[in-house]
């Protein structure tokens, strides 16, 4: 039998983070975005808290990004190749002890994005780390999951059902849970429709609902007059307030803040979410994108959520540009 994937609360012995290499796929926001990412990867690195090993998607750039953390003993250079920065998505997902991991097809978000190199980065982690890879015949992508770390999987039908990734699937949750349960140790799979709007993701459950303790999701309310998810966020509400988890809990809602309406350069709402936070050891890094009150009554929520653990919220607005936020661009190895 497959054990559980840890919850991402459980202690780390390293995590990766993606740093922004291409300024052909991120144009204006490229400089921007590199500096979030170093405001991430210094929080990360505080006094008792990660190993980080930071993944470079363009070899030439190594030694400059290890210059401009020549200060920091614990942050680690990877020269690697990638075409983007999600290694949320491109990763494995390792079990406890972080000598094995979880491996799947990647096809660039429904063959949106198909990127050089994407492909070939669960393999390049998993070599560099040391962990045997166990590899499934099936398209996934790592920020399409939560888990509880003792079985409970949290999903949306948007993403994983979808044709696009896996159309012998035919949206059948029952097949999609058997693959589930032999990949990841899924003992029970909640199930929600769909993520929020212009999400590129097709509704990753990153963006949507996160597990912050066994038996315990957060989720968004609507904050703001014109927030383009909040019926989205309500439906998310419902559906969990009726659900129970593999140890048969019913599964408690802790609602937090979103952070309203974010447009990009086109006026169009983008995929903002304080739900795409970053679980590491002693601290909880919480993106923001501009709305100062909003942030500030999302981070008061997750301290209660991790009364133990630092709350350190920090700007995401250029990573976002890309589709994504802190989660998005990480991945544990848990101890």
């Amino acid at each position: 039998m497959t054990p559980p994937l840890p919850a991402e609360w459980a202690p780390h012995r390293a995590i990766w983070v993606g740093w922004p290499s291409h300024a052909e796929y991120w144009f204006e926001p490229f400089e921007q975005a590199q500096d979030e990412v170093e405001a991430l990867v210094r929080a990360l690195a505080g006094p008792g808290r990660e190993q980080v090993r930071l993944m470079v998607g363009a070899p030439e750039l190594a030694e400059g990004v290890r210059a401009r953390f020549a200060d920091l003993a614990n942050v680690e250079v990877v020269a690697g190749v990638f075409g983007d920065v999600w290694l949320r998505d491109t990763g494995p997902l390792f079990w406890a002890g972080s000598k094995t991991a979880a491996a799947f097809r990647f096809n660039g978000w429904g063959e949106k994005y198909v990127m050089p190199g994407d492909e070939t980065v669960a393999e390049q982690i998993g070599v560099h780390s040391g962990a045997t890879l166990s590899w499934n015949d099936f398209v996934m992508e790592g920020g399409s999951l939560d888990h509880d770390g003792e079985g409970t999987v949290l999903t949306t039908r948007q993403c994983l059902l979808n044709p696009n990734r896996n159309p012998s699937w035919n949206q059948d949750e029952a097949v999609a849970t058997a693959a589930l349960a032999a990949a990841v140790g899924a003992k029970k799979v909640l199930w929600l429709g769909d993520g929020l709007l212009n999400d590129h993701t097709d509704g990753h459950v990153d963006n949507l609902a996160r597990f912050v303790a066994p038996g315990v999701v957060a989720c968004p309310i609507a904050w703001g007059r014109n927030d383009p998810n909040a019926e989205v966020y309500d439906a998310v509400a419902r559906d969990l307030s009726v659900m129970t988890d593999a140890a048969g809990r019913k599964i408690h809602v802790l609602r937090i803040p979103s952070p309203g309406l974010v447009l990009d350069e086109d006026e169009r709402p983008i995929p903002a979410s304080h739900m795409n936070f970053l679980i590491a050891n002693g601290a909880v890094i919480v993106p923001t994108y501009g709305d100062d009150r909003a942030a500030d009554m999302a981070c008061q929520a997750l301290k209660e959520a991790f009364p133990d653990r630092e709350i350190i919220p920090l700007p995401s607005n250029a990573i976002l540009t890309g589709g994504g936020s802190f989660h998005c661009i990480s991945q544990q190895e848990p101890e």
